[in-house]
């Protein structure tokens, strides 16, 4: 459901909010968040900030 224009993320990347530009996510882990949505956390490859993707409910 990607807008027109736009491509789709990939399933391991990311939004770095410091680099404002999308990156793959390193070290990805898979967590659950607490409503048991399931989510993927990480660190921006470039500058190290933390990552945080929410998935699609399985």
């Amino acid at each position: 459901m990607a807008k027109p224009g736009k491509a789709p993320m990939a399933a391991n990347e990311g939004y770095c909010m410091k680099c404002k530009a999308r990156r793959e996510i390193a070290n990805p882990q898979e967590v659950k968040m607490a409503n048991g949505r399931p989510a993927l956390k990480g660190s921006c490859p470039v500058c190290g900030t933390g990552m945080f993707k929410i998935l699609p409910p399985k």
